[in-house]
């Protein structure tokens, strides 16, 4: 009798305990799209804002800047990258690993040891990219002019480093709100500043053309004016941070001292676990982002080889990056602040061996980007010609910016789905896996590139449609990795048919509804009517064909009135 009371007594504890951990699971789950959702709000504000500035700035540089422009943002992302841009990524992994066992005085030393290496190796490359930023630019990109801008970012290096480590040190918490704070600040600093730095610079660069400078030195001072926006804007972020910090750290530093567990990691240690966690990291990061200099390398350097001239390249570059690349990367935002909100609760699951846990992150993240980048991009690929005409009012290259939009739609989709699952997979504590995708990927992607260019004269198409295929190789290679580890294969109806039937039937209505207005209204308004009807088109849509439940419509704002209106119509049960 005694041995069954037992046995009931333990089978009970195994049911509470099961059922401790679905709900814990549930809890973190719902945890990560709740800081998700913040820093993807944040984040989709900031782009917005950056989007607002960009039309403005278009206009005073042109063209020929806004490539000059790029191509100093596209090094200097480059070398951050290699400096400190995997840092709260690694800090955040690295701190959430400590607070889940509770050994806060190692989660502290963490803390100390990321600053220092922060300052010393953002220091270091900062002073490097400023002395060789003319070589740089003319023998490598092939656009001499861009150096300016350049130099001016260097500085950026050392304090966007700093900046990280106070993002990663909130992130190790889960707590994405500072980190969203500081982006829409530093975006709305940013905006203003560039707008007058390209103002007053293109000024003093006309008056170096009118006594006998090369016509390029304007945009190039433009964009170098431009520029200064990245260094007041980082520079404001960094003060925020360090503010936050202080207002936590009294709190912080009576949980250090209250640690009472015996295990004390020395800094020799942590350095090498820190430079082993973000040297995978850097790599792997590296690899996705350098396409995009490696891509205007080829393509200036093949268009060169074919007889263009710098400005004639340079403008094609221009239209490309300062206006498709602007607009993908506000649906994009979404994919890349869900990465920092999934990474900690996946280290804190694993590190739990918590893997009901980790399947629901995974589940409800990827559902989530996709729910929301598939509209984006198909609304943006039925819409394009409209929404640029409408943001930007080019005086040239309409035909060529729309053709960019709607051949863009399947590389928005892809890179958010490939941004997300190689966050799920460094989350999952697999970093060295995104790194051997990412090469994978790069090479194909290169070759692609390449024999577009050069044997199918397929010109700026080229860069998009090789860069679907580096993102489309990473997205397979992630996800076999992925079930591989947590043996989990994504749901498909709801996640990508659903939401991609809707997303057709919306761009299909959108265009009619833009075609029919803009004879009426003009172009600005029949955009605008028709982005808020495709919307509506896409929420009915995805409630008809069942794939957005009841529950979930109530997450949304107003989500019961919603609820309310599509039972009365028939189109939803409760």
């Amino acid at each position: 009798m005694a041995d069954l009371e037992a046995k009931d007594t333990a089978e009970e504890k195994r049911a509470s305990s099961a059922q401790d951990n679905r709900k814990n699971g549930e809890i973190t789950a719902k945890n990560v799209l709740i800081q998700g959702t913040i820093l993807a709000a944040a984040s989709i504000i900031a782009k917005v804002i950056g989007l607002i500035y960009r039309i403005p700035l278009f206009n005073i540089l042109g063209d020929v800047g806004n490539s000059y422009y790029s191509t100093a943002n596209e090094i200097y992302s480059i070398i951050l990258m290699i400096s400190s841009f995997s840092l709260p990524l690694a800090v955040s992994r690295l701190m959430s690993e400590r607070i889940q066992k509770g050994e806060m005085k190692n989660a502290n030393r963490v803390f100390l040891c990321s600053m220092r290496f922060a300052v010393i190796s953002g220091g270091i490359l900062a002073l490097i990219t400023y002395a060789f930023a003319g070589v740089i630019t003319k023998y490598v990109m092939n656009v001499e002019y861009a150096k300016y801008g350049l130099r001016v970012l260097a500085p950026v290096i050392l304090i966007f480093a700093i900046t990280g480590v106070f993002r990663g040190f909130f992130q190790g918490f889960s707590n994405m709100v500072p980190t969203a704070v500081s982006q829409v600040i530093e975006q709305i600093i940013n905006a203003a500043v560039s707008i007058w730095g390209a103002w007053v610079l293109m000024d003093y660069g006309r008056s170096l053309v009118a006594k006998g400078e090369n016509e390029l030195a304007a945009p190039g001072w433009g964009a170098a004016g431009a520029t200064f926006g990245t260094v007041a804007s980082v520079t404001v972020a960094l003060l925020f941070m360090m503010y936050l910090y202080m207002r936590f750290n009294r709190r912080f530093r009576h949980a250090v001292r209250k640690d009472q567990t015996g295990k004390r990691e020395s800094s020799r240690y942590l350095y090498r676990v820190l430079i082993l966690t973000i040297l995978p990291i850097i790599l792997s990061t590296l690899v996705y982002n350098i396409s995009n200099v490696l891509d205007q390398g080829i393509f200036n350097a093949i268009l060169k080889s074919q007889n263009y001239t710098e400005k004639q390249y340079a403008t094609i570059w221009g239209i490309y990056t300062g206006r498709f690349r602007v607009l993908m990367n506000v649906p994009l935002s979404l994919a890349s602040s869900l990465g920092p909100a999934v990474v900690p609760s996946l280290t804190a699951a694993v590190a739990a061996r918590d893997k009901a846990s980790a399947v629901r992150t995974v589940h409800s993240s990827t559902r989530y980007t996709m729910i929301v980048t598939i509209p984006c991009a198909m609304g943006m690929a039925a819409l394009g010609g409209p929404i640029i005409r409408m943001l930007f009012h080019p005086d040239s290259g309409m035909a060529l910016s729309a053709g960019i939009m709607q051949a863009g739609a399947a590389v928005i989709i892809l890179y958010a789905l490939s941004t997300l699952t190689t966050a799920i997979l460094q989350g999952l504590g697999k970093l060295r896996e995104p790194l051997i995708h990412n090469v994978i990927a790069l090479v194909i992607h290169v070759i692609s590139l390449v024999v577009m260019l050069r044997y199918l004269n397929l010109n700026i198409y080229s860069v998009l449609y090789s860069n679907a295929i580096f993102a489309l190789v990473v997205c397979i290679l992630n996800a076999l990795a992925i079930r591989r580890y947590i043996y989990y294969q994504q749901e498909i109806r709801k996640t990508y048919i659903v939401p991609l039937i809707s997303s057709i039937i919306m761009a299909f209505g959108s265009y009619a509804v833009w075609y029919v207005l803009d004879k009426v209204f003009g172009n600005s308004i029949a955009t605008i009517m028709a982005i808020l009807f495709g919307m509506v088109i896409y929420l009915i849509s995805m409630v008809a064909f069942r794939g957005i439940t009841a529950s979930e419509m109530r997450k949304l704002p107003k989500g019961e009135i919603l609820v309310g209106i599509f039972v009365k119509m028939g189109l939803l049960r409760e």
